[in-house]
């Protein structure tokens, strides 16, 4: 398997594996921390935080991956097969220009955080890099719905969607 494809496979999760794990190892140093020798981080609550941030947006992408978002189908259901794929099509077309919409502003955020030198108040890392997992995240997002329109346009009508 090259290298591109398991990238293009594991990279959602990979990540939200490691994140996840990192995260519950903090906490959990910060519970023990607190608790037992009645010392606390100062950084390791808004690092799971921003971590939590960078899941959610990541995880957004991973959901379009595997087609879990939520959607309601009722009313697509009502057409033939070959309207429900354009319809299908329409619906990604329009997540598709959101997520650039995101992508846009969000590093037009990002940015803007890094030239005015905010920083984060207990880790002191420039606040850009916490907003950045909405542009990365969109931008996967946009990504893998691009993958999908392909993938519908390409599917016979009637036919099964991975």
């Amino acid at each position: 398997m090259t290298f591109l494809k398991k990238i293009d496979l594991y990279l959602e999760e990979y990540f939200l594996v490691l994140s996840l794990m990192v995260m519950v190892a903090l906490i959990f140093l910060q519970v023990v921390l607190r608790y037992v020798f009645q010392f606390s981080l100062s950084w390791s609550e808004e690092m799971s935080r921003y971590i939590y941030a960078w899941q959610i947006w990541v995880g957004a992408s991973f959901a379009v991956k595997h087609r879990k978002h939520v959607k309601v189908e009722a009313f697509k259901n009502l057409f033939a097969p070959g309207v429900q794929r354009w319809m299908d099509v329409f619906a990604i077309l329009c997540w598709l220009a959101l997520s650039l919409v995101l992508v846009k502003e969000g590093a037009q955020l990002v940015t803007l955080l890094l030239a005015r030198g905010q920083v984060s108040p207990a880790m002191r890392v420039p606040m850009g890099y916490a907003y950045a997992s909405v542009p990365v995240g969109c931008g996967l997002m946009a990504f893998r719905l691009l993958q999908q329109l392909y993938v519908t346009i390409k599917t016979p009508p009637g036919a099964v969607r991975g």
